[in-house]
């Protein structure tokens, strides 16, 4: 009887965890994350292949992305704000999977008559194809950000009540499915595209080559999964929302609405009080007053984006969290990621992409560990010491990066020009740029060959290029750890009415950092320079780990911080 009594329960209990909000909530963000990094991926590989395999339409796009967010990035979290929780998510959730499915078939018709479109009109029917499709995408991106403020920013802490713990759970529950997205989605339309161009061979009648057909299936699959993905994200929101009641309340929501019908109705009544005989002067003058304030009204609108961008700011500065934000944001001035230009660097130095793909899942592996790490820390130390704590394990680690510049095998020679081969007027042949290399070696992966890049250059020793990637990976622990604390301070002491437009801003100055450090690369893009940009950009996440340290002191001498610290109060209930 105990026995039955007992999976009763554990039955009951596993039934109400998947009905629950929390599940629900991560169940939705699985379902977004997964499309967002397909799409995010498969995007840079059909603009590059559509460009002929020229990277200017992927740098295109990337700056059109980051400069829309870095512009909209608080009039995105003032819409948040100012507009119903179920409203706001819907909508952005609509637009996003939209501007997907419509970019999606829009390039699979670009790859199906890219031959015709090229003739046509001197080519310029192609290059608005082009421009259409940068446009849509970065609608679609400018959607995500919306979604992701409202999703990970403000239902989960509503979801979380006042429950401090809970909170730290679902973050990091929210990250460790990004990251593990982050490396799957990829896979999985790196493996569509590998079955398209071996599906070539069974279809007649197409006049595409297998490279096209397998980026118009790519296409094909990634828009199909958008239109199902929609549905059911939109069915999940609904189900959040009926389970969690909170929602509905939304502090801090302007009503000037309401202000505006009562004035109405006022000036009725008093209107009413008038003399017959006064009527026709008095509607007249009304008219006129009328006519007045529609023009400063509209004046008033134009105006209104410029205001709340100044707004915003000027808010972001003001708050108790500001130094903590700067922070992070100074994180992003980094070479040190596997993105495009760390990963092309690798090549430069000998690694194939055999051995990347093992360094990129260590790295999934080690993000996942700082996750973990961070909500054993937060327990025990609490919330702003383990920020501190985190920090210093990355800038630890960091050090064995700066030490692999002068080890050997290092290419570090600040005697060579970056623009060396540009003055001669000749292209890299032996040591051709990161992000050339990259792209190279990423369509022979896509298209399913397993041969390695042809110049792959020798190296005399691999210790340096060991180091350097030892210290990324090991420090992941720390990035996302301190990633984690700084967003849920930003949850914690930012009001509900602000949060959108603060989480809009801290998006904003993500980018800017981001975008410098591409910056910096383009200024020096020779693997011979790259030693200097790794030493540039520990020097920028030690500056940022610095205001953080500062923020930490401050917040620690409070004595009401200390006992938050302690106690682990709930969150306070702002109205």
């Amino acid at each position: 009887m105990d026995n039955a009594g007992s999976k009763k329960n554990r039955c009951e209990s596993a039934r109400n965890f998947f009905t629950s909000a929390k599940f629900l909530i991560y169940l939705g963000h699985a379902l977004s994350t997964w499309g967002d990094r397909m799409w995010n991926f498969a995007v840079a590989v059909f603009l590059v292949e559509l460009y002929g395999n020229s990277l200017l339409l992927t740098a295109v796009y990337g700056l059109v992305v980051a400069g829309s967010v870095l512009l909209l990035g608080a009039i995105i979290g003032d819409w948040v704000d100012k507009n119903p929780r179920l409203k706001v998510a819907q909508t952005s959730l609509l637009v996003q999977n939209s501007a997907v499915i419509l970019c999606g078939v829009l390039l699979m018709v670009v790859f199906r008559f890219k031959l015709t479109l090229e003739g046509m009109y001197n080519g310029w029917l192609l290059t608005a194809c082009y421009v259409m499709v940068i446009t849509i995408a970065n609608i679609a991106n400018l959607a995500s950000t919306a979604t992701s403020i409202t999703i990970q920013r403000d239902w989960v802490v509503v979801v979380a009540g006042e429950d401090r713990s809970k909170l730290a759970d679902m973050n990091a529950t929210v990250r460790i499915i990004d990251q593990l997205t982050n490396i799957l989605a990829p896979m999985l339309v790196g493996q569509i595209m590998s079955f398209g161009s071996h599906f070539c061979g069974f279809i007649s009648g197409w006049d595409l080559c297998s490279v096209y057909l397998e980026y118009f299936l790519g296409c094909g699959f990634i828009s199909g999964w958008n239109l199902c993905s929609m549905c059911l994200e939109y069915f999940l929101l609904w189900k959040v929302y009926q389970k969690t009641p909170a929602l509905a309340i939304k502090a801090g929501q302007k009503e000037e609405d309401q202000e505006l019908k009562q004035l109405n109705i006022q000036q009725g009544l008093e209107s009413g009080q008038k003399p017959a005989e006064g009527s026709q002067l008095m509607n007249k003058v009304e008219l006129a007053n009328a006519e007045s304030q529609k023009k400063l009204s509209c004046c008033h609108q134009m105006s209104e984006p410029i205001r709340t961008f100044r707004d915003g700011w000027v808010a972001y500065y003001n708050q108790s969290i500001f130094f903590a934000g700067m922070s992070l944001a100074f994180l992003y001035m980094t070479v040190l990621g596997f993105d495009c230009i760390t990963t092309g660097f690798a090549y430069t130095q000998g690694l194939n992409g055999s051995v990347l793909s093992l360094l990129m899942g260590a790295s999934a592996i080690s993000g996942i560990c700082g996750t973990v790490a961070f909500t054993w820390m937060r327990k025990r130390c609490g919330l702003i010491r383990t920020g501190f704590i985190s920090g210093l394990a990355q800038l630890s680690c960091l050090l064995l990066c700066v030490v692999s510049v002068f080890m050997p095998g290092s290419p570090f020679d600040l005697t060579v020009s970056p623009f060396q081969d540009m003055d001669d007027g000749t292209l890299p042949e032996a040591n051709p740029t990161p992000l050339a290399v990259l792209t190279t070696e990423l369509q022979s992966l896509v298209n399913g060959s397993t041969t390695m890049y042809e110049m792959e250059p020798q190296v005399e020793s691999y210790l340096s290029v060991s180091l350097l990637f030892a210290g990324v990976i090991a420090a992941r622990v720390g990035l996302w750890s301190f990633d984690l604390t700084v967003t849920q301070l930003i949850q914690e002491n930012v009001i509900e009415s602000e949060r959108g437009v603060i989480n809009g801003i801290q998006n904003s100055m993500n980018c800017l950092l981001d975008l410098l450090h591409f910056i910096m690369v383009i200024l020096a893009p020779n693997p011979e320079a790259f030693g200097l940009l790794v030493i540039i950009s520990v020097a920028f996440i030690a500056m940022g780990h610095m205001m953080y340290f500062r923020f930490a002191f401050k917040s620690l001498r409070s004595p009401l911080e200390q006992k938050a610290e302690t106690d682990s109060p709930p969150l306070p209930s702002v109205v």
